[in-house]
C-alpha cells in the first residue's frame, strides 16, 4: 500500500490535477463509447446489407433455374414439332385413352361404287411359281376407282347481236355455257363448272387463290392467274347478291340466331367480321363497325328470335330476348380460380355449380313433369338471387359475381326455350374457317373482294350445312342463260 500512498501523495497536495486527470480518463471512456457503438451501427448495417446480398442472390438463382427449366421445355417443344393447337402440357391426360373410335362403333368403310364402267378377268390357270395344278379356285372381287386424264373440253362459241328498234337497244344471243359476254382479249372463259370448281377450292375448301390456280394448272390444264379468279369471284358474287340477301332474310325469321365476331383487314386493319348463323343458314358480313347498329340492322327491330352471343357489351339489350354462352361463363370462372387463394371453394364453387345443374336441367325432358320442371327453374333463379345479389369481399368472387349479374336476365333463357343451346359454339364452329382463312391472306385487299367474300363464302357456309354440294349450286346459277337453246 505504501506504494499507492506515495503515488496519490502528489495528486492530494495538488486536487485541481486530480479533477483533470478524471474528467480526461471520463472524456476518453466517452469518446471509446461513442467509437463502440458506432462500430456496432456499422456492423449491423453490414450485416443488412449482407442478408439483402443473399436475399438477391437467392432470388437471382430461382429466376435463372426457371429461365433454365423455360429453356430446356422450349428445346424440347421445338424436337416434339408440336402442332399450333397443341395441348399443353398441364392439361394432358396421365393415361389418355385408346385412339381412335370406342368399341363397338360401326366399321368406316369405303361403299360399292354405283356404276362399273369396265370389267376385268385375270385367270389363274396354274401356279405362278412352278406352274403346277391349281384346286379349290376361287373368284376375289375388288373395285378400282380411278381418276382419268382431265382434258379441258374447249367450246368456240359464236353469238351474233343486233339492234332492236322497238327497244331501241342492242340485244344478243346467249348460250347456257356463258358466264360472261366479255370477248376479245378477255374472250377466253371458264365455263359454268370449271369456275364452280375453282370457287369451291377457294371458298369451301380453304384454298389459297394461288393453289386454286395450281390445282387448276397442274390437274385440269385450265390456265389462270390469281388476280383473273379474283376478278372471276367478284363477278360471280355480284351474281349472287340476291341469293345471299335471301339468306339474311332467312336469319332474320329464324328462332334461334347465333352471333359472333373477330377482327378483318380490309386493305388493312380495322375491319371486322361478323357471323349470324342458324342449324341450317349462315350469314357472313364485313363491317367497319363493331357497334350495336350492325346487330340490330342485321336482325332489324322486330326480331322475334332469341339471339345467342358472348358476353360483349355490343350485343346488350340489342335484342328483347338472349342467351349469354356458358362456356365464356366456365372460362371466366376457370380464370378466377386460378388466382383465388383457395382455388375457388367455397363462393366459386357454388355459382359453378349452379350453371352445370341448368344444364343438366336442360337434358331432361320437360314434356314429362311440366309443373315439376318449372319448380327446378324457379328454383335455379332463387338460387341465382341469393348467389349474385351481394358484392363479394374476394376481388376474383366479385368479377365472376359482377359477370353473371350483369346477364342475370339471360342466365337460364336457354331452360324457357327448347331450340335454344346454353353455349355459342354453332357461331364459334361456323367462325372458325373464317380465321382460317385470315391466317392465309389476312382478310380481303378491296371492299369489292370483301363484298364478294362475304357473298360466296356464306352460300359455301350454307350449303355444308344442307348437305349440297356448293359445286353444284354455283353450277346451277353461273350460266347467262338457262339450258334451253338460245
Amino acid at each position: 500500500m505504501n506504494w499507492t500512498a506515495n503515488l496519490l501523495a502528489p495528486l492530494r497536495a495538488h486536487p485541481d490535477r486530480l479533477i483533470a486527470l478524471v474528467l480526461e480518463q471520463a472524456r476518453s471512456l466517452e469518446t471509446l463509447w461513442r467509437e463502440q457503438a458506432q462500430w456496432a451501427q456499422e456492423k449491423a448495417q453490414a450485416v443488412a446489407e449482407l442478408q439483402s446480398l443473399r436475399e438477391a442472390l437467392w432470388q437471382k438463382n430461382q429466376e435463372l433455374l426457371r429461365l433454365t427449366e423455360q429453356l430446356e421445355a422450349a428445346q424440347r417443344a421445338a424436337h416434339r414439332q408440336a402442332a399450333p393447337f397443341r395441348r399443353p402440357e398441364a392439361q394432358r391426360s396421365a393415361q389418355p385413352g385408346r385412339p381412335g373410335r370406342p368399341p363397338g362403333h360401326a366399321a368406316a368403310v369405303r361403299p360399292k361404287p354405283a356404276h362399273i364402267d369396265h370389267h376385268e378377268q385375270v385367270p389363274l390357270p396354274a401356279c405362278p411359281q412352278c406352274q403346277g395344278p391349281l384346286t379349290d379356285r376361287r373368284s376375289l372381287t375388288q373395285y378400282i376407282e380411278e381418276l382419268p386424264p382431265v382434258r379441258p373440253v374447249v367450246t368456240e362459241l359464236v353469238t351474233e347481236e343486233g339492234w332492236c328498234g322497238h327497244c331501241q337497244q342492242t340485244v344478243r344471243s346467249t348460250h347456257p355455257l356463258q358466264v360472261s359476254t366479255a370477248v376479245g382479249a378477255a374472250g377466253v372463259h371458264l365455263g359454268p363448272r370449271a369456275l364452280a370448281l375453282a370457287l369451291d377450292l377457294n371458298k369451301a375448301k380453304g384454298l389459297s387463290l394461288r393453289k386454286t390456280q395450281a390445282v387448276l394448272a397442274d390437274h385440269f390444264a385450265l390456265r389462270l392467274s390469281p388476280g383473273g379468279l379474283a376478278r372471276a369471284a367478284q363477278r360471280v358474287g355480284r351474281k349472287l347478291t340476291p341469293a345471299y340477301d335471301a339468306l339474311v332474310a332467312q336469319v332474320r325469321t329464324s328462332a334461334v340466331v347465333h352471333a359472333d365476331e373477330t377482327s378483318w383487314w380490309v386493305g388493312g386493319p380495322g375491319w371486322w367480321l361478323w357471323v349470324f348463323t342458324t342449324p341450317t343458314t349462315t350469314v357472313y358480313l364485313v363491317d367497319e363497325r363493331r357497334g350495336r347498329a350492325v346487330v340490330t340492322e342485321m336482325l332489324t327491330g322486330d326480331f322475334g328470335g332469341v339471339l345467342v352471343s358472348d358476353c360483349l357489351s355490343t350485343y346488350d339489350d340489342a335484342t328483347p330476348r338472349q342467351q349469354k354462352c356458358y362456356h365464356h361463363h366456365f372460362q371466366a370462372i376457370k380464370e378466377a380460380r386460378a388466382l383465388h387463394p383457395d382455388g375457388g371453394a367455397g363462393y366459386l364453387d357454388q355459382v359453378s355449380a349452379l350453371l352445370r345443374t341448368a344444364m343438366l336441367l336442360k337434358a331432361l325432358p320437360p314434356e314429362a313433369e311440366p309443373g315439376r320442371w318449372e319448380a327446378c327453374v324457379r328454383g335455379l333463379e332463387a338460387r341465382a338471387e341469393r348467389l349474385l345479389s351481394e358484392p363479394r369481399l374476394q376481388p376474383q368472387e366479385e368479377k365472376v359475381r359482377h359477370r353473371l349479374d350483369k346477364q342475370r336476365d339471360h342466365l337460364f333463357t336457354f331452360l324457357r326455350h327448347a331450340a335454344v343451346p346454353a353455349t355459342n359454339n354453332q357461331a364459334e364452329r361456323q367462325l372458325r374457317p373464317a380465321v382460317i382463312a385470315r391466317k392465309i391472306s389476312c382478310g380481303n385487299k378491296t371492299k369489292a373482294g370483301a363484298q364478294a367474300w362475304q357473298v360466296l363464302s356464306s352460300l359455301a357456309a350454307t350449303c355444308a350445312q344442307r348437305a349440297e354440294p356448293f359445286i353444284t349450286f354455283l353450277t346451277e346459277r353461273l350460266p347467262l342463260a338457262s339450258a334451253r337453246p338460245p
